[in-house]
Order: structure tokens, then sequence, then C-alpha cells
């Protein structure tokens, strides 16, 4: 099983959005696949047409659980989507109380891994859409992922926003014991402006080959889409954006195979040899963790 985080410690720059393409396209490739909501916002539950204040149980719950003592259990907190062979573990109003709790309860940092290693017979890709701020819910979002996602504009802030993103990156990584492979993606891109094309190349020049070689163009399909409560590629596969996001899987998933053959995994879309093993590779994957 892939477990992908998709974060960045800057808002607006289309981390729901990539969320729900990749996911959208890997179900069309037969893959099962759960998107897990940790930010308080919900956008991703929300994007899915399900709103936190009937999500009913969700992520919140599996934190509860680890308060009460008890492992977290996320079997019971999965709801269907519309779409084919995806699942969502949604969030809920009360998920922003719990950078409140975090400073009370031991092990708040590796919940989503714990529940993650609960599902690993159920699902080929897990992805996270983690919030903005650097706080214990992205921190459980970078503990429990194998490869992160970092969608990221070409403009000036939000290169100053990854230069945050990765002294948080140096600082799991440190936990970890080993680093955490990345990816930057760049999104919304407008063709138009010079600053464009000047900002992506000082991404390309400072973070090299850890920046994906396409962009992601700004596409008004993508606003649809989300109102029609579906990942652009199953809205219109057509559009700029759908077609973008497919390279940029094709892209991801070599990177998994890569990543797979050091480690002895299967190729994506194969099913764990034996029950039980899935759950151990996963771990080794993640590291150890001291959170």
């Amino acid at each position: 099983m892939h477990v992908w985080a998709i974060s960045n410690q800057k808002g607006g720059v289309g981390k729901t959005t990539t969320t729900a393409s990749l996911a959208g396209l890997l179900t069309a490739r037969g893959l099962r696949t759960l998107v897990v909501d940790l930010d308080p916002h919900g956008s991703l539950t929300s994007y899915f047409g399900i709103s936190l204040e009937s999500a009913g149980a969700g992520v919140y719950e599996l934190f509860q659980d680890v308060a009460a003592g008890k492992p977290p259990d996320p079997t019971a907190r999965l709801q269907s989507t519309s779409v084919e062979k995806l699942d969502l573990l949604p969030a809920v109003m009360t998920l922003a109380t719990v950078e409140r709790q975090a400073g009370t309860v031991e092990g708040f940092g590796l919940v989503i891994r714990q529940a993650v290693l609960r599902l690993v017979d159920h699902y080929d890709y897990v992805l996270i859409d983690s919030p903005p701020m650097l706080g214990v819910l992205m921190v459980n979002a970078l503990a429990a992922c194998n490869r992160l996602i970092i969608p990221v504009m070409a403009d000036f802030l939000s290169l100053r926003g990854l230069e945050r993103m990765q002294r948080t990156l140096a600082m799991i990584g440190r936990s970890r014991k080993q680093p955490l492979p990345f990816t930057i993606v760049p999104t919304l891109y407008d063709r138009r402006p010079k600053v464009s094309a000047d900002s992506l190349q000082a991404l390309k020049d400072r973070y090299g080959e850890n920046v994906w070689g396409g962009v992601i163009p700004l596409d008004t399909k993508v606003r649809e889409a989300s109102q029609a409560h579906l990942p652009v590629s199953l809205y219109r596969s057509s559009c700029r954006a759908a077609k973008a996001y497919g390279d940029l899987l094709e892209s991801l998933l070599r990177l998994d195979d890569s990543d797979s053959e050091e480690t002895g995994l299967k190729k994506h879309g194969g099913r764990q040899e034996k029950k039980g093993m899935g759950s151990k590779r996963y771990g080794e994957q993640t590291g150890t963790l001291s959170i």
C-alpha cells in the first residue's frame, strides 16, 4: 500500500483539488483508494458532497480512540463516495479541537499512521489532504505517508511558504530516521505573466529533480468539477487540468515503482503476497518514528 500526503504550509495552492484529482485517476485504474481529510475546514469532505455537520463519525474519532487508551479504528468511520472504489475518511466539525488536546495526550502525532496500518489489506492507495498550518494534524499526515506531494503556485509568496515546508520536512526526517521522499507540483499555473515563468525557473533551480517536470494549469473546469462533486478527470477528461493531472500521476507511479523495487514491494495495482505482510512493509517505508 502507498500513502501520499498532499501538504504545504500555505493555503490556496490546490491541495484539495490535487488530492481529489489524483484519487479519481487512481480509481480509474482499478486501484482501491481512500482519501483522508485532515483539514478542519473540511474542503475535501465538502468536495465529495458531504457537509461537516452531517458527516457523522470521521477523523476526529480516531484521536478520541487514542485519548481513551484504545487503538484508532478507522473501519467504522469510512464513507463511500459517488466514485467507484473511492472511500473517504471525513473531517467533522470537532476536528478543530484536536490541536488544543494534543499537549495533553501522548501519541497524538501517530494516530493516522496507526489507523492506516489497519487498512493495508483494504486499499492500494491512501491520499491524505493536510491542513496548511504546522501542528499535530500536519505532523500526522507527514508521519503516516511514504511520499509527500507539495502543490505550490509559481509566485514569490508560495516560494517563501515552501521554505517553511522544507524546515518541517527536515524535522520529520529526523523523527523518521530517514528522509521523506517529496515531489513539488507547480499548480494553478498561468503562462501569461512573465513572473510565472521566472518563479517556475527559480523553483527548478533551487529544488532540482524534486520539482515535477510539468505544471497544472489554471482551468475553469476544475472549479466546475468541484461543484459537481467529481474529480476533474471524471467531470471533463479532455480538459487541460485533467490531462496534466494524468501526466502527474504517471510520474508519481513511476517513482512508486522505483521505491517498490528498492523495498521488495510489488508494482502498483498488485496485492500483497500474504495477509499481514502489507502492514510490515508499509511500516518499513515510513521508518521508525518518535513523535
